[in-house]
């Protein structure tokens, strides 16, 4: 579910004609990541005007910091989703619980024509929905930032501050708690 991020090479180049003053690499910088980045904040942000002004900040602090030793120096994408996380976390603190309108978003409506096929995916997505709001936050976060988003484990790791083995334990949970409650919802629907 990728949205279409740049490969490596093209973001090493971007950031490099960035580092040297080129602002036709910011403004390029900005239309290409601006769109991700605003997503990651929107699905913890319930207010969409908020949630604009936290992802505008998260530029303004990139044109502050992009030739300093505070700016991106390997990994673009991750710098602007932990400067993203930081904002996020400067408006409301680490405890906070993902908007359900946000998490909504993670599964998509059915374009299927027939009528008991939208039903049944219907059940099924209403069902994935309440069961991701009942994940703790950490584990909503990961699981944005490694399938909504499609970052690396690695980019996860820097982006949430945590080693790549931490980060493989945290989606692991993330996945076995989804799997379970699912499991539950669905034996509490049949029992």
């Amino acid at each position: 579910m990728g949205f279409g991020l740049p490969d490596i090479p093209t973001e090493d180049l971007l950031l490099t004609r960035a580092k040297r003053g080129d602002q036709a690499a910011l403004a390029q910088i900005y239309e290409v990541y601006f769109p991700s980045i605003y997503r990651f904040i929107r699905y913890q942000v319930e207010d969409q005007a908020l949630a604009e002004d936290i992802a505008s900040e998260v530029f303004i602090t990139l044109m502050d910091n992009v030739g300093s030793r505070n700016g991106p120096r390997h990994s673009l994408r991750g710098w602007l989703f932990r400067v993203a996380r930081n904002e996020v976390y400067k408006h409301f603190g680490k405890v906070r619980q993902f908007p359900r309108a946000a998490l909504e978003d993670w599964i998509p409506d059915s374009a299927e024509p027939d009528l008991e096929v939208q039903f049944i995916r219907a059940v099924d997505a209403d069902r994935a929905r309440r069961a991701l709001r009942m994940l703790v936050p950490e584990q909503q976060e990961v699981l944005i930032l490694r399938f909504v988003e499609a970052l690396s484990l690695q980019e996860t790791a820097d982006i949430m501050g945590k080693s790549t083995s931490a980060v493989k334990s945290l989606q692991f949970r993330a996945v076995n708690a989804l799997r379970s409650i699912l499991g539950e919802m669905k034996l509490a629907n049949y029992g």
